[in-house]
């Protein structure tokens, strides 16, 4: 993989060419010092204080671990000791304000690649939705993710001239409440050609896609064909989409192939060496029973590691709790 494929995935990149196509979508520069607030871990964990006042998140998040650090003695006169105050970006928040409210009130946020995922957990709502400028810093600033963004993103490419990109763009996405998780596919492409689409949240199991797995199939591939596949410049990459009700397809975002891209359902091997050779067939993987669900991506314990397969721990704690949802429907409490 070189330098160029990932600038390729950039949101900022490929965004304005798809856009008919994508999710609605607005695009603003970060400013430096912002981008070093992100990385700062050196004191406490401060909030941008907003300009507007309308905010309700407070101002810092409290850290027992470093309290300490930041309390004045009585009749102390070292004002070193005093906490530093708040960061302010008035610029971004007003342009990021704007975008909020043309967006519909409601958005997610991700940097040139990424998404703060792993930070939902400290959202008000458990999601990335965001209604203000503190909501999204709060995002940006607790996600471990994005340190890969911010930090590493070349790392994996083998003509490497630095590790990141010399601007950072902070892409705010309309959020949309509506949307089904398994309506999503993440779709693998080599030397221009579409080889595999997997399911792209792998930690359940969906019964509705057993039933529309062909038609969301041909959608996929005449979507790739129409949209895709000569429009965009790289040879190996990916791509997720997202399919609607009524079965239209929308584009979610780009990825570079291999490195840091999650391969879902496959692997990367087979990925590389086992499919498409002739362009004739499109391997398409969804999770076809209970025993087939993967742990959560984001745990400290590689899913691959995990093994899932018949007689596994994880196949009989299934199997144990499909028996039991049985017992429990067939139980007198379960008609009352």
């Amino acid at each position: 993989m070189k330098e160029e494929d990932v600038k390729t995935c950039q949101i900022q990149e490929w965004y304005p060419k798809f856009k008919s196509v994508s999710i609605k979508t607005q695009i603003h520069e970060l400013p430096e010092p912002f981008v070093q607030y992100l990385l700062d871990d050196s004191g406490p964990f401060l909030l941008p204080q907003s300009i507007s006042g309308e905010d309700a998140l407070p101002q810092r998040i409290h850290n027992p671990e470093k309290e300490d650090d930041f309390q004045v003695s009585e009749g102390s006169d070292d004002e070193s000791e005093q906490p530093p105050p708040p960061p302010c970006f008035p610029e971004l928040e007003l342009v990021i304000k704007k975008s909020i409210e043309d967006l519909g009130g409601s958005v997610f946020p991700k940097l040139n690649w990424s998404a703060p995922k792993d930070s939902a957990w400290i959202s008000t709502t458990g999601t990335l939705k965001c209604t203000s400028f503190s909501e999204i810093a709060l995002l940006l600033r607790s996600s471990e993710t994005l340190i890969h963004d911010l930090c590493h993103a070349f790392d994996s490419c083998v003509d490497k001239t630095s590790s990141r990109p010399s601007t950072f763009f902070l892409a705010l996405r309309k959020w949309y409440p509506s949307l089904h998780p398994e309506m999503e596919f993440r779709c693998f492409v080599r030397n221009h050609l579409l080889i595999g689409i997997s399911q792209r949240e792998v930690t359940g199991f969906y019964p509705v896609l057993l039933e529309k797995k062909d038609d969301l199939e041909i959608s996929i591939c005449e979507f790739f064909t129409e949209n895709v596949q000569e429009r965009f410049e790289s040879e190996n990459y990916t791509f997720d989409v997202y399919v609607t009700n009524d079965g239209r397809v929308k584009l979610i975002d780009f990825n570079p192939w291999g490195a840091f891209t999650l391969p879902l359902l496959f692997t990367w091997e087979e990925l590389e060496t086992g499919f498409g050779e002739n362009g004739e067939t499109v391997h398409f993987k969804i999770i076809e029973t209970r025993c087939g669900v993967r742990p959560g991506l984001k745990t400290a314990v590689p899913y691959d590691y995990l093994d899932t397969s018949l007689g596994s721990g994880w196949d009989q704690f299934l199997r144990n709790a499909d028996e039991e949802l049985r017992r429990q429907a067939k139980s007198p409490e379960a008609g009352a």
